[in-house]
């Protein structure tokens, strides 16, 4: 506004001073102050201190009036103008945003804020300290752009933003920064790649921009920094070759582009063209060639990291590298397969401070040099595994005194277990498998206290476990397999208080009980006792193991019942019981434990009813062969299709042929037949001969994981649409079962599995072996039907009324459709592991709506897109199920499954009104379906001259009434003609 439109004589200045102050208390004004005063600074500092939110160490408490300024803490004032040259307040755990008030700082030199918890965004406004030379904001959690007006900072020197959540590319305006000595951005998610400009700035001596998302290939102009000291930008994307004009680089001390997937070769004067080089790595990319000979010549190297490439050839004498700390070379394709491959080794026996000495995995060949004994006693890490080495252990290794890994894996070496490993006190990792080593496990190996991993799998070792490991009580991975080890397991040794995470005797000759005190092993996760010879029970303390996640007990001696105890082992993935002595029936709670991935059982003397929930459905995961007493299962077992021994079996074959001979609808299972016959082992059995439905059950689409590999994963998602359909199918089967059969029939076992789909998607009721007749009147069971609890239906589904007693009715159909309408729509089974402490299905949708209907809906259904949908264009014209009129039916949905689920019997839906609603909610839903059709077809000839517009009449039909075409008159008959189908 102008000052002529005023109303009134313009405000005086002194207006305009109580506003100026007014916005800056009200942190709303932000202005660069070009000289100013030490008042500045002060306001500044107060405003900095108000966007701190947390100051457990009171670093800012000294901030206040009672002194001046220049003297709180983390403050630096210059003397001649008192004003802020250096704000410091690095490692002080302050939480809290920048102010964008540091700007008017305007005699800052040094701003230090490492080791904190800053976050949100670097403010901008930091571009008007035009004195700054020092930045410093590592280790914080600062997230957004680099300031591309950084470079209004043109003194700046020192320049680090490491370990943040920065993103974006690093800003080209950072190129006129000319005296730039050191920068870093490592540890945060940069992408782009690394901007040339760098190499112009000659005074670089430092950049690191490690672990972050850049690619490209490094740009030559770093040839040109004759300054530079460090370069790391390690763990990124970077391809191509390293310049060599950077070899050149003889200022450089820290050389590190590891984790990338850089070509190339080593250049042969490396170690001459880098005299100061300190640490050198190229690990985990694709560098080829021999390492150079040169390499000796960086007698300054403590760090030589050249593992996880493609290097070939001899490795060449490393005398020279006196001072080296790190030697890693494993993981390469280095040796020639001669008797000198390893003649190397001996050349590193004047490294008075190796620690680490890696060089697993590789093509070295002979025999373990004798020098080995003579390294530093510095040396902690030795890995030698997976070579070719042959040869023993020399009985000087217990001179390596701070060795804590042993590495010799996988090699060929032989002879017995030197004794002097005992010696070996802080070793921790002692890794000798996979050799020919033979004798007796020795008894000094109980000596080292402090070992957590002890592998001494797959060699020719014999005799018992020495009871001295009792001593290690910090064991957490025990391996013995495949050995000729033989004897009990003493209690003494299983029954240690150490926390066991792996114990694997395998493949041994192991005899005698498992003791009770393997229950001790509270942390246990991997046990495999397979192919020895125990005997006796499986002892209860197992089932104390509750994070047991593998348990291999194949080929032995065991007999009697799998005990209850082990319910308790939900975590299990893989149960292998086969080869033994078991017996009894197989518990039924393995059903539930939902992590189970592979069960075999086969092999024993298990009988009774196989169960079919869980891996049980997956017969590719289960094996039960060769128990000759068992029956049921899925069709695959080939078991006897009921146990005709069983109490009440040849009566439910019995209901289910008098509830299907006379009942006749479209969304019925159709039966062509029963008969009553031997099987294949002789049993009698009874069968009725369904019609054959391609599509498989319901709950096989609605929980794909748990199908076979018949159908891939992807083809089993079930659109909105698809799914009402399905639910208006089983609907009608229920209202022609109540109210249109001559006598009404409640089909008490509704479930997925029981919903059979054929070739068009309609579903189908099946499984009437607990169906009752019931009296018309009151629709109740009839009196002289049986209501045997065992005969109710199935753990979910059955309403809560069966489980006291009450006869069976309608009304419990009712209450199972509702929990399988949930089930359909939020892809939650009734039995699921989040149903527990009274939350249950029905309370969980309710609990939802209506506002949070969209956090329970399957998200199948939520991210549902077209198939014929390739456009990328706006999200409004894709099938999104956010939209509100989608919601509005989803709530009504979830509304009608809730009213269904209701506790009390006589409060629910009739299944009547269900299925008017469900008709109604679909022709909502077709409605906003065509109008979104009509949206897609624009610009197509709406004369059926296009695929998508026959694509879009199809399915629309579809829709309406499963290939019921008369409804759409000509041009559905026509695009019936032309297509041959609705598909």
């Amino acid at each position: 506004m102008g000052l002529s439109q005023w109303s009134s004589p313009p405000p005086s200045s002194s207006f305009f001073m109580h506003a100026f102050i007014l916005l800056w208390w009200c942190g709303l004004l932000v202005t660069p102050v070009v000289g100013g005063n030490n008042e500045t600074d002060r306001l500044a500092l107060l405003e900095f201190k108000a966007k701190i939110t947390n100051d457990p160490l009171q670093v800012l408490s000294s901030w206040n009036d009672s002194i001046h300024f220049c003297l709180w803490r983390g403050v630096t004032c210059g003397r001649r103008h008192q004003r802020v040259i250096v704000l410091d307040l690095q490692s002080s755990k302050l939480v809290g945003s920048i102010s964008p008030h540091v700007g008017n700082l305007s005699f800052l030199k040094n701003l230090t804020l490492l080791n904190n918890n800053f976050h949100n965004e670097i403010p901008s406004e930091i571009d008007h300290l035009r004195r700054l030379q020092i930045l410093q904001m590592y280790n914080n959690t600062l997230s957004g752009k680099i300031p591309r007006n950084l470079s209004h900072c043109t003194n700046l020197k020192f320049i680090n933003f490491g370990r943040n959540l920065l993103d974006g590319e690093i800003p080209t305006t950072l190129g006129t920064l000319s005296k730039l000595q050191f920068v870093s951005f490592e540890i945060n998610n940069l992408i782009g790649s690394i901007p040339p400009f760098f190499g112009n700035l000659s005074s670089l001596e430092v950049f690191g921009a490690l672990s972050n998302n850049l690619g490209g290939s490094i740009p030559h102009s770093f040839g040109q920094l004759t300054k530079l000291t460090i370069f790391a930008v390690a763990s990124n994307r970077l391809f191509g070759r390293i310049p060599r004009s950077i070899f050149n680089l003889s200022s450089l001390q820290s050389f590190d582009v590891g984790f990338n997937q850089i070509q190339g070769h080593l250049p042969s004067d490396i170690g001459i063209t880098l005299q100061n080089i300190e640490f050198l790595s190229i690990m985990g990319n694709q560098f080829t060639g021999p390492i150079p000979i040169s390499i000796s010549n960086a007698s300054n190297l403590h760090t030589l990291q050249f593992s996880r490439n493609k290097l070939s050839g001899k490795v060449p004498s490393l005398e020279k590298l006196n001072r080296v700390l790190y030697f890693s070379i494993f993981e390469n394709e280095l040796g020639n397969g001669g008797a000198n491959d390893l003649s190397f080794l001996c050349s590193l026996t004047n490294a008075t401070y190796l620690r680490d000495l890696l060089i697993q995995i590789n093509n070295f060949e002979g025999e373990l040099p004798k020098c080995i004994v003579n390294f530093s006693t510095t040396l902690t890490s030795l890995g030698l595994e997976q070579n070719k080495i042959s040869g023993n252990i020399p009985l000087g290794i217990g001179n390596l005194i701070n060795l804590e890994v042993v590495g010799l894996g996988d090699t060929k070496l032989s002879g017995n277990i030197p004794f002097e490993i005992g010696k070996l006190r802080k070793l921790q990792d002692l890794d000798l498998s996979q050799n020919n080593f033979f004798g007796n496990i020795p008894s000094s190996l109980g000596n080292l206290t402090l070992l957590i991993n002890l592998n001494l799998e797959a060699n020719n070792l014999q005799g018992s476990v020495p009871l001295s490991l009792v001593k290690c009580q910090n064991m957490n991975d025990l391996t013995l397999a495949n050995n000729n080890l033989s004897g009990t397991i003493s209690y003494q040794v299983i029954g240690l208080s150490f926390s066991l995470i792996t114990l694997d005797l395998s493949a041994n000759k192991f005899t005698g009980v498992l003791p009770i005190e393997v229950g001790n092993f509270k942390n246990l996760e991997f046990l495999d006792i397979s192919e020895n010879m125990f005997v006796g029970k499986i002892p209860t303390s197992l089932g104390s193991c509750v994070k047991l996640e593998f348990l291999v007990m194949r080929s032995n001696f065991f007999q009697g019942v799998i005990p209850s105890s082990l319910e308790s082992l939900r975590g299990l993935q893989v149960l292998d019981l086969s080869k033994n002595n078991f017996s009894g029936n197989i518990p039924k709670i393995l059903e539930s434990f939902i992590f189970l991935e592979l069960l075999n059982l086969s092999y024993n003397h298990f009988e009774g009813k196989v169960p079919t929930e869980g891996v049980f459905k997956n017969t590719s995961a289960t094996s039960i062969k060769g128990n000759t007493e068992l029956c049921g299962g899925v069709p695959k077992f080939k078991l006897p299709v009921l146990n005709l021994s069983h109490h009440g079996a040849s009566k439910s074959f019995i209901a289910e042929c008098e509830a299907l001979r006379n009942i006749r609808h479209r969304n019925l299972v159709k039966v062509f037949t029963a008969c009553s016959s031997v099987d294949y082992q002789g049993h009698n059995f009874k069968a009725l001969v369904y019609e054959f439905m391609t599509n498989g059950n319901l709950d096989e689409w609605l929980h794909p994981i748990s199908r076979t590999n018949e159908v891939p994963e992807e083809q089993m998602n079930l659109k909105l649409l698809q799914r009402l359909n399905i639910a208006i199918d089983v609907a009608n089967a229920l209202e022609y079962l109540h109210h249109h059969c001559h006598t009404p029939i409640a089909h008490c076992d509704l479930k997925p599995r029981n919903v059979l789909l054929d070739g068009e998607m309609i579903g189908h009721v099946g499984d009437f072996g607990l169906a009752r007749f019931l009296r018309e009147a009151s629709q109740e069971c009839l009196a002289n039907q049986s209501s045997s609890i065992g005969l109710r239906g199935t753990i979910g589904y059955a309403p809560p009324e069966y489980g006291l007693g009450n006869e069976v009715s309608t009304y419990g159909d009712v209450y199972s459709y509702g929990i399988l309408l949930l089930e359909m729509f939020t892809g939650k089974r009734p039995t699921d592991n989040i149903f527990k402490n009274n939350l249950n299905l029905h309370d969980f949708v309710k609990g939802a709506l209506p506002e949070q209907v969209i956090n329970i809906v399957d998200p199948i259904i939520l991210w549902e897109r077209e198939d014929m949908e390739t456009r990328t264009n706006d999200a409004h014209i894709q099938n999104q199920i956010g939209s509100p009129k989608i919601l509005e039916c989803l709530i009504l949905i979830f509304g009608i499954g809730v009213s269904c689920s209701i506790e009390s019997p006589r409060e629910r839906m009739d299944i009547s009104d269900v299925v008017a609603q469900l008709h109604l909610i679909r022709e909502k839903l077709l409605r906003i379906r065509i109008r979104r059709e009509r949206l897609q077809l624009t610009g197509y000839d709406l004369g059926f001259g296009g695929d998508q517009s026959e694509i879009w009449l199809s399915e629309w039909a579809l829709a309406w009434g499963h290939g019921a075409v008369g409804g759409l008159g000509f041009m559905g008959r026509w695009v019936v003609a032309r297509r041959g189908s609705w598909d």
